[in-house]
């Protein structure tokens, strides 16, 4: 309790106790002495007691000298009475119950309670934004990056992203640069990409370079319980934001609040559009917020109100994709500034096998590798633990702890070695660079493939050659062990094939029967309001025709997997061998075993193989579709 609600207290109880005495008309007369009873008696016969005052067995004495005194008689006052009328003192009787501190505060308790929950209540209620009568207060927080205080030095890989903010530092920095040509600068910027790509960074460093506060809010802060809350917050917001202008806000994941408006259903989407209507009033309205930046960040560009994406709200929309190799090795220094790392480790190589990476996905990969190299208790984060950390990160940790039976590896070693034949005898494929029958994460082997250079789309020769390597698996355990012994291993390779082909007629118009033509309805936008379900939006013949053309896609990689394992008979006992021996084999170590040339390995790799683990896998899981 500090000193100002301490003497609020001290007060309210010195007025209480204060109260009370004049209610029950004070206690005894300051000042009294006490006498005996035998004194009391010798003054009364002596004639020198002029007043008295009997409460209950206290009696409280006044002398013709004017001195007062107190003491206490027996039950029976009957004589002193007598005594005291004969000698013509004047005699009055109150009631029993003089003043006690401790009578006092049992008889206030209950008050006192009741004052201090009430005032506990009203402190609660109004006490800041985190009260009941609070709710309406806005939820943003203020960054001065006074400390850590992020620049664009430390953003990397996003050069396009950055330069279309680098305007908005630049107005931040010197408004009259713009101002003196007419020109304004644009009100929102509206960050877009996949997760863990760096939006909430770009963000800071913006706020760093132009050094001035940065709000900071998700978007599901602002829609509560109760109805009108969200809206003011936003209110309360702008208001906080003008009072430290020129300022930046920064709303993360707005797409919990910016989405289409007239969708859903329910009381609960109706305050969320509130809240979206008030938004669109402060980035826009009739009265200018002048030096106030909003910058919003999201991955669902495409379930946005258009109002909120018009001119004047975000005037520019900034992609922040997936860095490609030569992002990816910037940012890769970037995270290594403060890792001691060894003479072999090399960033371009790295780089070079991370595709799809995300920034996040990349200072992951960073950290992984330095806490590898902590547990062997190096000195030095090796090339060793980066490839290591990448088998992690890629295909998930080591499982050796799982037991399995000969007959179980035998059946793995074939069922990978499958995958990996195959996809050294199709055309339009990435190169296969590892393949191993250690279970790891959900899978109890994988074959992986290394793109050599960034991809943004997918051949039709290239999608076939996948639907055949993806029945590799189960074409092998068919022809080496019979129908009856094929497991459920593949279960992932169907679901991956059936989803390929299923693209591959619905959406990228690869089957003749059907043409170019689009089927069935975008199913990332359910629940937006355009439909309460789903509709099917082809004909029951049409979509007879489409599973025809799914399983005849299907049916035809697995015809063209049959054929080549038939063929190369011979090589899938070789590289079946190769994987039970030695369990993990590279790209090169597989070719060279199909040439009969043994892998190399010393004993270190010989008690626990590995290798540079870097692609895309195959059985365990599925890979992203074709953009």
């Amino acid at each position: 309790m500090n000193l100002r609600n301490f003497v609020i207290w001290g007060v309210i109880v010195v007025v209480l106790i204060g109260l009370y005495s004049m209610m029950t008309g004070g206690g005894r007369t300051a000042g009294a002495a006490e006498v005996s009873y035998s004194q009391l008696l010798d003054k009364v016969n002596a004639g020198q007691v002029d007043k008295v005052v009997i409460r209950g067995a206290a009696v409280e004495v006044t002398d013709k000298a004017g001195k007062t005194f107190t003491t206490v008689t027996p039950a029976n006052q009957e004589d002193l009475v007598k005594r005291l009328e004969a000698q013509g003192a004047d005699i009055a009787v109150k009631p029993a119950g003089g003043f006690t501190f401790m009578g006092l505060l049992l008889n206030m308790l209950p008050i006192l309670l009741l004052i201090g929950v009430w005032i506990f209540f009203m402190r609660q209620m109004q006490g800041g934004a985190r009260g009941a009568m609070g709710f309406g207060k806005s939820k943003a927080r203020l960054l001065t990056e006074n400390k850590n205080r992020v620049t664009f030095e430390d953003v990397a890989g996003v050069d396009e992203a950055k330069e279309e903010l680098q305007e908005v530092v630049d107005f931040l920095k010197d408004p009259q640069k713009f101002q003196r040509l007419g020109g304004k600068i644009p009100k929102g910027a509206l960050l877009i990409g996949p997760p863990g790509t760096g939006k909430t960074l770009i963000a800071r460093a913006v706020a760093g370079e132009a050094g001035v506060p940065f709000f900071t809010i998700s978007g599901s802060d602002f829609v509560e319980m109760f109805v009108g809350v969200g809206a003011s917050r936003v209110r309360d917001m702008f208001e906080q934001a003008k009072k430290n202008a020129p300022c930046i806000i920064f709303i993360d994941e707005i797409d919990a609040v910016g989405r289409h408006r007239g969708a859903g259903l329910g009381g609960g989407n109706d305050e969320r559009e509130q809240t979206l209507n008030q938004l669109l009033v402060e980035m826009d309205g009739f009265e200018a917020n002048e030096g106030i930046i909003l910058i919003a960040a999201t991955n669902r560009p495409d379930v946005l109100d258009p109002a909120l994406l018009r001119p004047g709200r975000f005037d520019r929309q900034v992609v922040v994709p997936n860095p490609d190799i030569n992002g990816r090795e910037r940012i890769l220094r970037v995270h290594m500034k403060n890792v001691p790392l060894a003479a072999d480790v090399d960033v371009k190589v790295i780089a070079r096998g991370t595709p799809g990476f995300s920034g996040a996905d990349l200072a992951n990969l960073v950290n992984e590798a330095a806490l590898m190299a902590a547990r062997k208790n190096r000195r030095m984060v090796t090339m060793r633990d980066f490839e290591d950390a990448k088998d992690k990160v890629m295909m998930g940790a080591e499982r050796r702890s799982m037991v399995m039976t000969e007959d179980e590896k035998k059946l793995t070693a074939y069922h990978e070695g499958g995958h990996a034949l195959v996809a050294l005898n199709v055309p339009a494929t990435d190169p296969v660079h590892k393949a191993t029958i250690i279970p790891r994460g959900r899978a109890l082997g994988m074959v992986m493939q290394l793109p050599e250079r960034d991809k943004f789309s997918m051949s039709f020769e290239q999608m076939t050659s996948r639907l055949a390597i993806l029945f590799g698996g189960r074409v092998a355990e068919e022809l080496i062990f019979g129908k009856d012994k094929i497991t459920s291993g593949a279960s992932s390779d169907i679901s991956q094939a059936t989803k390929l082909a299923r693209a591959m007629v619905t959406k990228w118009g690869f089957s003749d029967r059907l043409g170019a033509v689009e089927y069935g309805e975008n199913q990332e936008e359910v629940f937006l309001g355009h439909s309460v379900a789903r509709n099917q939006n082809v004909s029951e013949e049409t979509a007879k025709i489409i599973d025809e053309e799914v399983r005849r896609l299907v049916e035809a990689g697995e015809s063209e997997a049959r054929r080549i394992l038939t063929e190369k008979m011979e090589e899938l006992h070789t590289l079946a061998k190769a994987l039970l021996e030695y369990e993990t084999l590279t790209g090169e170590e597989i070719v060279n075993a199909l040439k009969g040339v043994p892998p190399k390995r010393d004993d270190a790799e010989a008690k626990r193989p590995s290798g540079p683990a870097v692609a895309v896998p195959i059985s365990p899981r599925p890979s992203a579709e074709p953009a």
